[in-house]
C-alpha cells in the first residue's frame, strides 16, 4: 500500500492567509494542518508517500517535510502545475503508484476516526468513506439502497439525493491510473473522483464504510476553526507524529 495526499490548490476561500503560502500548511492548533492527513497515512504503515503540491509553495513544503526521514517514511513529491481536479492525482502519481495499492487522503480533511485497520485489510477494487452532512451540495454524495449499499454517487448534485457525502479518503487498487485517465472534464472544467468510485461502482467493487466520528473538510474559515477545537480537544492523544 502505498499514500498520496493531495495538497495543491490556490484556496481562494482563506484569503488573504493563503496569499503567502499554502492552506495545507496553515497551523492546526499545533501542528500544520497536513500533519493530520499524514498521520492518518503513517499510522496505518504506510511507508511511501507521495506528496502533490503546487509549484509556487513547492519549497515550503521540502524544508517542512523534507525526505520523511524524520518521521521514518519516505517521501516523493511530484508538481501539479494547476488544479485540474482530484482524480488528476492518479494520472500525477501513475508512476509512484505503479501496481500498488494506494490510499489518498486530501490535505485539508482532518479525521478523528482512526483508518488503520480499513487501509490494512484492503484487498482490492474501491473503498471509500461516507459521513451524513448538512450541507451535501458541497460534496460527492452517495445514495444508499435500503441494506445500505450504494447505488448512486453524484457530485454536487443540483437536486437533492442524499445527505451523504463522500469523504476525502480513498483506497483503490492500481486500475485507479487507467480509470482517472478516462475521466472527462466535468462542467467545471476538473477531473472529479466520482468518475472513479463511479468506476468501481460499475464493476460492484465499491465498498462505501461509515465515518463514526468527525469530519472536517478545512477548507473555509468556518471549518477551519471548527478544525482548530477538533485538533485541541480530541486529536493530540492519537496523533504519532
Amino acid at each position: 500500500m502505498k499514500g498520496i495526499i493531495l495538497s495543491g490548490g490556490s484556496a481562494t476561500r482563506l484569503r488573504p492567509c493563503t496569499k503567502i503560502t499554502s492552506k495545507q500548511l496553515l497551523p492546526v492548533y499545533n501542528r500544520p494542518m497536513i500533519y493530520y492527513p499524514l498521520n492518518t497515512l503513517i499510522k496505518a504503515g504506510i511507508k511511501d508517500i507521495l506528496i502533490i503540491i503546487a509549484p509556487e509553495y513547492a519549497g515550503h513544503y521540502l524544508n517542512l517535510l523534507g525526505s520523511g526521514r524524520d518521521f521514518g517514511v519516505r517521501f516523493t513529491y511530484e508538481i501539479q502545475d494547476e488544479p485540474r481536479g482530484l482524480a488528476d492525482a492518479f494520472i500525477v502519481g501513475e508512476n509512484f503508484i505503479d501496481d500498488d495499492d494506494v490510499t489518498m487522503v486530501l490535505g485539508d480533511n482532518i479525521f478523528e476516526d482512526d483508518f488503520s485497520e480499513d487501509i490494512k485489510n484492503f484487498e482490492g477494487g474501491g473503498k471509500v468513506f461516507a459521513k451524513k452532512v448538512s450541507d451535501p451540495e458541497r460534496f460527492g454524495v452517495v445514495k444508499f439502497d435500503d441494506k445500505q449499499k450504494a447505488m448512486q454517487i453524484e457530485e454536487k448534485p443540483k437536486e437533492w439525493i442524499s445527505d451523504y457525502a463522500i469523504t476525502g479518503l480513498y483506497i483503490y487498487d492500481s486500475r485507479a491510473v487507467k480509470a482517472a485517465k478516462q475521466v472527462k472534464p466535468s462542467e467545471r472544467g476538473e477531473l472529479e473522483i466520482t468518475e472513479l468510485h463511479n468506476y468501481y461502482l460499475a464493476k460492484n467493487e465499491l465498498e462505501v464504510a461509515m465515518v463514526k466520528g468527525e469530519w472536517l473538510d478545512a477548507g473555509t474559515f468556518d471549518t477551519y476553526l471548527e478544525a482548530q477545537l477538533l485538533a485541541k480537544n480530541k486529536l493530540q492523544d492519537k496523533m504519532i507524529i
